[in-house]
């Protein structure tokens, strides 16, 4: 489990199976996945990159009680950090 100073966890589910596409040449070194459309607030937490296999990363905020979800494949193409919006500042 991966937590930031604020308080934002990401923890890692294993799905236990490998990709089957090929990962996208763009992006070589991974995705800064930004999910917090510009809001003023916003919390971000790195990611153990790249995940072992196919999985997923839920993250949840002990402050504002934000949730999500980031899928990852166990390539070159997964995400290493997440930017969410605070529920508290919307």
């Amino acid at each position: 489990m991966t937590t930031n100073a604020k308080g934002l966890t990401a923890e890692w589910f294993d799905r236990g199976d490998f990709a089957r596409n090929a990962p996208d040449p763009r992006y070589p070194y991974g995705i800064d996945v930004d999910l917090s459309r510009q809001a003023s607030a916003s919390c971000r937490v790195e990611l153990d990159y790249p995940a072992p296999r196919c999985g997923q990363w839920l993250l949840l905020c002990n402050v504002c009680g934000l949730s999500a979800v980031v899928t990852t494949a166990g390539r070159a193409d997964d995400p290493r950090s997440v930017r969410v919006a605070c529920k508290r500042a919307s």
